[in-house]
């Protein structure tokens, strides 16, 4: 509800009756009665509350559809946009890979993907429905194609599972029920009884409250410890949006006022501040700046983009009338409606409507009174549920408990974004034959296109289950699987999230019960993260560190890269003993003892204290600040000759340092280190002249992007549609159809493999 939700023509007098007149008719000496203060803040009045029968008249009352036509006309065309980019459509393909032996991971385990052509047909049948939501062609029809669909893939893979994505399905459901199509719709062209039509307010109730969801829910989440510390979010800070606050704060109070204290206010407030009039416009502008900053901060698709059409929601609902009356009037016929006057509806309910008459016009009744139906009821008791049930789901995790996973369970529908960050610094998979009893390894991530099973209990027992059925095609009978996973969360130690001990195929898991091979998060060694930063201020730059927690009778076994060429463990508290297993010697360290392990070879930790151990791996890169080195002489001689204080002649391995700046020099250098040199030199670059570029050169780069992302997902999606017609093309037309869709933008398909290619194994691009 919002404190201004009576339709034009139509007033509310002080016994709660409505009274339609226009502006022309109504006599001069009639003005409408003073409302009291409660009904100018909130839209109604106390005695709107006192008894059932108020109450369906209240969310059943007749409002205007400008604002409720706008934004189903917004959210169909981000939805468009959104099937073809993150719900994958241009990599379908790549997602459905039919007939490869792929572990998947759905909601429910009876739930599985078609054949990819149909697949292709599903998100035909997606797409059309979007498009049919956003120009209010068949309404109610293209709502069902769209959100069946949509929950199917949604509910197909837990991987993609977010908390817009549900959003996105919420929204869809709730218009499915609304009377979206009443202004600006085709509906409206085809059937003029509905065209610019009342619509009862419940409508409105029911998309304003939602958001407000979004953002209370998300506030109340971030009041945890950990967000309010700071340690959430923490690299955000190093993103060059917040350079402005940089001017005036240093990094450490960036990250804990502006992204954490900023972002948790916002959060708690942008609900409230948008329903009064009094606060709109300052939440209009701190939410759009917020989403603003978001879409470039994170790859969320379209979510940034639907909260913004959102916020016009919590306007006057005709607001569209008078912010189209603006343009000239020549682009009136291809605009909305700005006519003030809808009409009724029986969606809606109506009380005395009084005509007035002046010597010039007599003003006849808009609608008769109505009484109270069965739908006017249905409406107002979904409306209750379904918010009762909006809030309580974010807090039903003690229900689901076996999705409880150092999280909230199923945080994809409970608001808590961008709570927890982890990282993960080993994983280990193990098989073990039942038969013979031989031991191996897989690599992590074998027969699966995410990393998300790494995280989650229920996914871990969906991939050792799919594992325990692949590895037999590979005499492999019978197959133990154990994982063994090191997490931080939250810039923690890393420890053990799962028991390595545990063969998952036969472990037990339940939604409804907790599991008991997941390790419990160590939240007393929190304190330590002050400590941490501590240690890791006092380094050099060429110096890394990684702090692990482990349980008593659990040990690591680790492998020390040739890379890491100065390798030691320091204990910080508990008790291990390090085994060197090439070496067959065993040390035992206490609190503040320290020993070098060998490069280019097995160890192991083991944690023999009562209480769980925390040590830290400190190592330097040898590989790495050697090449670093390198690179800093390739640098200074490149300097030399470019202003020529070099005057000795430069070896031939060396000449390409002459040539730097020409197309392909790299390509003509014999050395591998100045190769890379030039290589990374080329990157940076590139990486300078992009940031550099003006808005139009963004803009073009940005759509030609959209366009070969958009235009592949529809040549393939003509090439299904081909084939489930009239059947599969010879393979070589297949193959030629793929390879045009595939067809990439001229710049990128030069450059891209060897963008990748620059740094691997050098760090982090």
């Amino acid at each position: 509800m919002e404190a201004r939700d009576a339709t034009p023509g139509a007033l509310v007098n002080s016994t709660g009756e409505e009274q339609t007149a226009t502006k022309d008719a109504a006599p001069k000496k009639e003005t409408p009665q003073t409302k009291s203060k409660m009904e100018k803040v909130f839209g109604f009045r106390k005695e709107d509350l006192t008894s059932w029968h108020s109450l369906v008249t209240l969310l059943n009352r007749p409002t205007d559809p400008a604002s409720l036509g706008i934004f189903r006309c917004l959210f169909g065309l981000l939805m468009v946009i959104d099937i073809t980019q993150e719900r994958g459509l241009s990599h379908l393909d790549f997602k459905y890979l039919d007939g490869a032996p792929v572990c998947r991971f759905p909601l429910f385990n009876v739930l599985q993907p078609l054949s990819l052509d149909w697949m292709y047909l599903v998100y035909v049948v997606m797409f059309f429905g979007a498009l049919g939501i956003m120009l209010g062609c068949f309404y109610r029809l293209s709502c069902l194609m769209f959100i069946s669909t949509y929950w199917y893939i949604f509910f197909l893979d837990k991987t993609t599972w977010n908390n817009h994505s549900y959003l996105y399905g919420l929204i869809g459901f709730q218009l499915t029920l609304m009377d979206g199509n009443r202004y600006w719709s085709i509906d409206g062209l085809r059937r003029p009884s509905i065209r610019n039509a009342h619509v009862p307010l419940w409508n409105y109730t029911l998309l304003r409250t939602q958001i407000f969801i979004v953002y209370f829910i998300a506030g109340i989440k971030k009041l945890d410890a950990d967000w309010v510390e700071g340690y959430s979010m923490s690299y955000l800070a190093h993103h060059w949006l917040f350079d402005p606050f940089k001017v005036i704060l240093p990094v450490e109070l960036v990250n804990l006022l502006v992204v954490h204290g900023g972002g948790l206010v916002l959060d708690l407030t942008a609900g409230y501040l948008l329903f009064f009039d009094a606060t709109r416009p300052y939440a209009f502008f701190f939410v759009s700046y917020f989403h603003c900053m978001n879409s470039q901060l994170f790859s969320i698709g379209m979510f940034s983009y639907t909260m913004l059409a959102t916020s016009p929601l919590f306007c006057y609902a005709d607001w569209p009338r008078k912010f189209f009356a603006c343009f000239p009037e020549f682009l009136r016929a291809v605009l909305p409606l700005t006519s003030p006057d809808p009409q009724p509806s029986t969606s809606c309910v109506y009380n005395e409507i009084q005509s007035t008459s002046t010597e010039r016009q007599v003003t006849p009744p808009v609608a008769k009174a109505s009484k109270l139906r069965l739908k006017h009821k249905l409406g107002a008791i979904f409306t209750i549920l379904y918010i009762i049930e909006q809030f309580f789901l974010p807090y039903s995790h003690f229900i689901t408990q076996g999705y409880n996973n150092w999280t909230n369970g199923l945080y994809g529908y409970s608001w808590d974004m961008m709570v927890h960050s982890r990282s993960h610094q080993h994983v280990k998979i193990t098989y073990k034959d039942g038969k013979t009893g031989e031991i191996g390894y897989l690599n992590p991530g074998v027969f699966t296109q995410t990393r998300r099973w790494k995280d989650h209990g229920d996914m871990l027992k969906q991939y050792a289950t799919c594992l325990n059925q692949f590895l037999p095609r590979y005499n492999i009978s019978d197959p133990e699987i154990y994982f063994d996973i090191w997490v931080s969360i939250n810039e923690r130690f890393q420890q053990r999230i799962f028991d390595p001990r545990v063969d998952v195929v036969k472990a037990d898991w339940s939604p409804f019960r907790p599991n008991t091979w997941l390790m419990p998060l160590l939240v007393d060694l929190s304190p330590w993260r002050t400590k941490f930063q501590e240690i890791e201020g006092s380094l050099d730059n060429q110096t890394e560190i990684v702090f692990i927690a482990d349980f008593p009778g659990l040990h690591l076994e680790n492998f020390v890269s040739q890379d890491l060429g100065n390798t030691s463990i320091s204990v910080l508290q508990g008790k291990v003993n390090v085994e060197i297993v090439e070496e067959k010697k065993n040390f035992t360290l206490q609190p503040g003892e320290q020993i070098k392990v060998p490069a280019g070879a097995y160890h192991k930790v083991y944690t023999v204290s009562e209480d769980p151990s925390c040590y830290m791996y400190i190592y330097v890169n040898t590989t790495e600040a050697a090449l670093q080195e390198n690179f800093t002489k390739l640098l200074e001689l490149q300097e030399r000759v470019r202003n020529g204080t070099e005057t000795e002649p430069l070896p031939p391995e060396l000449q390409p340092l002459i040539t730097a700046d020409d197309e392909g020099s790299e390509l003509n250098a014999t050395d591998p280190i100045v190769q890379l040199f030039l290589k990374r030199q080329r990157r940076m670059k590139e990486v300078k002249k992009r940031r550099e570029a003006g808005a139009l050169e963004r803009l073009e780069r940005f759509a030609v992007k959209k366009y070969y992302t958009i235009r592949r997902g529809f040549l393939m999606t003509a090439i299904a549609m081909r084939n489930l017609v009239v059947g599969l093309p010879s393979l070589e037309q297949l193959t030629r159809e793929v390879a045009f869709a595939n067809m990439k933008e001229p710049q990128a398909e030069a450059n891209q493999d060897e963008r990748l290619k620059d740094e691997v194994g050098h760090g982090e691009l």
